[in-house]
């Protein structure tokens, strides 16, 4: 059984300060007037975060590419509707609150100085980048492996869950006060699946207007739940679909048939990647701060004293 040093927390960066953006009131500023909201509810987040589940290593996991183009050439409608400007030679540039943009090169300063690990990979999503380092935990013989907390909010991360791993969702319901535990008792309850495998399944037939992903026609959560645990897997939909099987109403093997070509290629948008060319990462959560020097100019320069100090107590606790 782990102790709770034992545990890895893998942060989903950008749905964390994206929500640290939303819900801190943007009269939260620097001393020149520039709102440094997103800067702060990260850093709050991240003290309470290390209180409360005191891990031993800790990785901030970034997006280096929003919007992967093996993403975009397998389903060019993914994450289509969050382009803000076409930009030659890219897959476009995101839509993202001129107030939060100007906030990220302060976040990434700060954990710079802080030593708290950052990895993105080109070409991958902080998704990818979490993928590849539970992936690499969960190889490690069970004695060395950690338990493995993957912050976010977004649900597609869910598909990672693992008990038998150590793998589960730590998701944020109000701040990071309120962390919804996803297990897979949580999947079974919630979404009627039993695992995360069957999760990403689910996800595949369901599709996410969010992330651009349309789905099979007609076939909701609930249904693609109930043919995923009818079936054991996508596979076995698949094939039950090809083979005429009775468990199939006529109208849905006509939708499976119909949507032939997305399902050939969305398992592969949806599911995470587990091996992104990510090297060795120093995660080991540091006691304190690497840089003191720069982390008292950024202090100084955006205002951001309280904040800081209530990470540096929390690591110092540690």
């Amino acid at each position: 059984m782990t102790t709770p040093r034992d545990t890895l927390l893998l942060l989903d960066t950008a749905s964390l300060y994206f929500r640290a953006f939303f819900g801190v009131p943007d009269s939260v500023r620097a001393p020149d007037g520039t709102p440094v909201n997103a800067v702060r509810g990260l850093l709050d987040m991240i003290a309470r975060l290390v209180v409360d589940h005191r891990p031993a290593r800790l990785v901030a996991c970034w997006d280096d590419d929003w919007r992967p183009v093996f993403r975009v050439e397998a389903i060019s409608s993914y994450k289509a509707h969050r382009v803000a400007r076409e930009v030659p030679g890219t897959t476009g540039e995101e839509d993202v609150p001129p107030a939060l943009a100007a906030q990220v090169p302060v976040i990434v300063e700060v954990l710079a100085a802080l030593g708290i690990a950052r990895v993105g990979v080109p070409g991958y999503e902080a998704d990818d980048v979490i993928g590849t380092l539970v992936a690499r935990e969960v190889a490690l013989p069970a004695a060395e492996r950690a338990a493995v907390g993957v912050v976010t909010g977004d649900r597609d991360l869910f598909q990672l869950v693992d008990d038998a791993a150590g793998v589960r969702i730590l998701y944020p319901v109000k701040g990071v006060k309120d962390l919804a535990i996803i297990d897979q008792a949580a999947l079974a309850e919630k979404y009627s699946v039993a695992s995360g495998q069957a999760y990403a399944d689910m996800a595949v037939l369901r599709g996410d207007p969010s992330d651009g992903l349309p789905g099979v026609v007609g076939i909701g959560e609930k249904t693609a739940a109930a043919l995923i645990h009818r079936y054991g897997d996508l596979a076995g939909v698949l094939a039950a679909r090809d083979s005429g099987d009775r468990g199939l109403t006529a109208t849905q093997r006509q939708r499976l048939r119909d949507a032939a070509a997305y399902l050939e290629v969305a398992p592969m948008v949806v599911r995470v990647a587990p091996d992104a060319p990510i090297g060795v990462v120093s995660d080991a959560l540091p006691h304190q701060p690497a840089d003191p020097a720069a982390l008292g100019a950024l202090v100084a320069r955006w205002g951001i004293a309280s904040s800081v100090n209530r990470v540096l107590e929390a690591l110092e606790a540690h």
